[in-house]
């Protein structure tokens, strides 16, 4: 379970930083990620606002305490994409982009 939940935290570093805009002069998803592969346990912080967070989940459903922190262990593969897609564009503040 570990090594899954290891796995997972690395999969989303790595899917948030090829997000973002094409214009923006560095790819990937806006901030600083490496908080994400630090952190060890079933949940970590993903450091979005309550207002990042409320978007999340009217845009992408996608439920989250309002302090951002999130299950690592409720993530798959096949959830991630979406994940980091709400992430960026939480950050980036493309409402109703979904």
């Amino acid at each position: 379970m570990a090594d899954r939940i290891i796995s997972m935290r690395h999969q989303l570093y790595d899917t948030l930083k090829a997000r973002g805009e094409i214009s923006l002069p560095r790819p990937g998803t806006p901030g600083d990620w490496t908080h994400i592969l630090k952190k060890i346990g079933m949940f970590t912080f993903t450091g979005l606002n309550p207002e990042q967070v409320q978007f999340m989940t009217r845009e992408y459903h996608i439920y989250m305490t309002l302090d951002g922190r999130i299950s690592m262990a409720g993530l798959s593969t096949k959830t991630i994409p979406h994940l980091a897609d709400a992430i960026n564009a939480a950050v980036l503040g493309l409402q109703g982009q979904s």
